[in-house]
């Protein structure tokens, strides 16, 4: 009787996880569909794709009333602004197959004697620009090899 159990609980499990799988592969669609825009100073106007990758930058007629470090740093707001509103629609989008994945038993609880498999979290990229102070203290420590001991190679920065 407690095979049969385990079968019809294995069973519900495995289509769980295909349903899963099939709204993975939905939000995978809507997620491509994304786009987002930001304005800075009211001349600049960039807009990225689900990807992150800018897709058009507009500028308005009295664009020529800034200066060029002022139109350079208000591209790079601007493409960061949109980004960053990306990032939280892709949040949103994925916010129900993340609740549906907490309610999955783990694979410890399913298989004795397994051990834990853990996904690592993405390392957020600095935003500061090229040869900035931040990027060059970043580049020392991994230069002379102070790197965080605790990050291993199987960390997501590898």
């Amino acid at each position: 009787m407690t095979n049969e159990h385990a079968k019809a609980q294995m069973e519900d499990i495995l289509e769980t996880v295909q349903q899963q799988l099939r709204a993975i592969g939905q939000v995978q669609q809507d997620r491509a569909k994304l786009v987002a825009s930001a304005t800075v100073r009211k001349r600049v106007t960039v807009t990225v794709n689900a990807d992150y990758k800018v897709i058009e930058t507009k500028f308005a007629s009295d664009i020529d009333d800034l200066t060029y470090t002022e139109i350079a740093k208000a591209v790079t707001e601007a493409a960061q602004q949109a980004a960053a509103e990306v990032a939280r629609k892709t949040r949103e989008l994925m916010a129900p197959v993340q609740t549906e994945r907490a309610r999955l038993p783990k694979l410890t609880e399913l298989v004795e004697g397994i051990g834990d498999f853990t996904i690592p979290q993405p390392v957020e990229a600095s935003l500061e620009p090229p040869n900035s102070p931040e990027r060059e203290r970043l580049s020392s420590n991994e230069e002379d090899g102070s790197r965080d001991p605790s990050r291993t190679a199987t960390d997501a920065g590898w």
